[in-house]
């Protein structure tokens, strides 16, 4: 029996960096989108996540993609894996 990829078993979201500014940290933007239950018009609810960028290659405006990992420190639960798209600068 084939065991699954550590990666696979876990979360990844895909959103816009917002902040930078501290060290290997990156403050990421997640927006989804879903009808509304009784009146189904689209609803966009956006959430906060701090990720661990350890090279520091995240720079605000970017698209990136976060993977859910264990306790890094208070608030980071998130790893930076890769950026989808660069900002325009």
């Amino acid at each position: 029996m084939e065991q699954k990829n550590n990666i696979e078993n876990k979360k990844q979201l895909v959103g816009e960096v917002i902040e930078s500014p501290m060290e290997k940290t990156a403050v990421i933007k997640v927006e989804r989108r879903f009808p509304h239950p009784i009146y189904k018009k689209f609803i966009s609810k956006s959430k906060k996540y701090y990720a661990h960028d350890p090279e520091n290659i995240c720079n605000t405006g970017d698209i990136v993609r976060i993977l859910e990992s264990k306790p890094i420190s208070k608030s980071k639960r998130w790893v930076v894996m890769d950026i989808e798209k660069k900002a325009v600068k």
